[in-house]
């Protein structure tokens, strides 16, 4: 009965990253175009349609502003940010193979992305809003549903609309400040719109298989593991776009990234590999005289 029951979870592990994986590849593309060659440019107002969208089905954001090259710097940044928020909230400590193999997956990912690195004082605001509200996002997320025990549907059906309402009413205003452009003096076709009704279509799978990863993983796993959907999101733009063919520079970057990600999958499953410590205070007189004034405890396998 328990090796069926380990197929089974694994054979869901395998289905909520696939879901995912298409989602969000498929939701940068359709973004993309959408920014690219229609000029819409109004990320935060689409983001607030995303989860109006998803709200109804329950009952990007600053490549506009930035180079290329930084906005994946600012997207690396997010797992040093995740695994301080675990370190610092949840006590997590990680093994040397840990640490070392989202090294690698950064070295990789970072030499096949980061090319022209160019800033301006907008992007760089957007940019570190974005890290660390998704970083606290994505920590909470996990936390919320290991805490009380919540689906990602019933979870994501809760806070869709909160973050819709918030982003639809304050997104006309940040993006006029970005852009220097109206979001209702844009020249809506049928097309463009076709590309939004498609976007935020494609968005609620993206948010809730997000809810669903994060429940199962950790932000942690979730953005280091889910870097091959920038791998994807790289070979899909040369042929969508246009760009440069894939050098062997970039192939480098990619072997190395999804050979970090494997080790990473092995080094965090083992024994020691991510564990959750606790500290103790003494309980004796015995301990209070001893050498150690605390006494550190592994409250188990994160």
């Amino acid at each position: 009965m328990a090796p069926t029951s380990k197929a089974d979870k694994k054979a869901a592990d395998a289905a909520a990253w696939m879901f995912n994986v298409v989602t969000s590849v498929g939701i940068i593309i359709v973004n993309k175009a959408l920014m690219a060659t229609y000029g819409f440019s109004f990320a935060t107002t689409l983001t607030g349609l995303h989860f109006a969208t998803t709200t109804l089905m329950t009952v990007v954001l600053s490549l506009m502003w930035n180079s290329v090259g930084f906005y994946q710097i600012a997207k690396l940044s997010m797992i040093p940010v995740s695994c301080l928020l675990e370190v610092v909230l949840d006590k997590i400590r990680y093994s040397r193979d840990t640490k070392l193999s989202i090294g690698v997956v950064l070295l990789g990912v970072g030499v096949c992305t980061v090319t022209d690195v160019s800033v301006n004082a907008k992007g760089f605001i957007a940019a570190f809003i974005a890290v660390w509200s998704t970083s606290l996002q994505q920590y909470y997320v996990h936390f919320l549903q290991r805490k009380y025990s919540l689906g990602s549907f019933s979870l994501l059906g809760h806070t869709a609309p909160a973050q819709a309402g918030s982003l639809l009413l304050l997104g006309p205003f940040l993006d006029y400040w970005l852009t220097s452009k109206r979001v209702d003096a844009y020249d809506y076709n049928f097309t463009s719109l076709m590309f939004i009704f498609l976007s935020c279509t494609i968005a609620v799978g993206t948010n809730l298989s997000q809810f669903i990863c994060i429940g199962r993983f950790t932000a942690v796993s979730f953005q280091v593991l889910g870097h091959m959907k920038t791998i994807l999101v790289l070979i899909m733009g040369f042929f969508f776009f246009g760009k440069e063919g894939l050098n062997l520079h970039v192939v480098l970057g990619m072997i190395i990234a999804v050979v970090g990600m494997i080790w990473y999958g092995n080094a965090s499953s083992k024994p020691g590999g991510k564990e959750r410590w606790s500290h103790a205070l003494p309980t004796s007189r015995q301990q209070k005289h001893s050498g150690f004034p605390e006494s550190t405890e592994r409250d188990g396998k994160v």
